[in-house]
């Protein structure tokens, strides 16, 4: 009987766990989105799949979210000139107030709006 207990009692403690995980990760989806509609947006496209020459579509399945999220943070906080484009994305996103949780949380939309991940 104990033995019952305690593994139901570690099966709810997971529950509740992994929905408090989820609550977390939706608002950061959220925050991601907010702020990706607020300037990502102007170059990017709402379809993630670049408004301008050089700008990478994100929709490809081996293009830039195919890479690491540490990486796309990184470049988004430091600025990225992707290979060809006559223009760079500059730091922060032009935001220069943008946070790495920020960054992480636009990465988080970013996979979940186009690459369904």
């Amino acid at each position: 009987m104990k033995r019952s207990s305690f593994l139901i009692a570690s099966l709810v403690a997971g529950i509740v766990a992994y929905s408090a995980g989820a609550a977390a990760s939706s608002e950061s989806v959220e925050t991601g989105e907010k702020l990706y509609n607020s300037t990502c947006v102007a170059c990017h496209g709402a379809n993630g799949k670049g408004k301008l020459p050089g700008v990478p579509d994100f929709t490809k399945s081996d293009g830039r979210l195919s890479k690491d999220n540490e990486v796309l943070v990184t470049h988004i906080m430091e600025g990225f000139k992707s290979p060809g484009s006559s223009m760079a994305m500059p730091a922060k996103g032009g935001i220069s107030s943008l946070t790495k949780e920020q960054a992480g949380a636009i990465v988080q939309y970013m996979r979940q709006a186009f690459s369904g991940k």
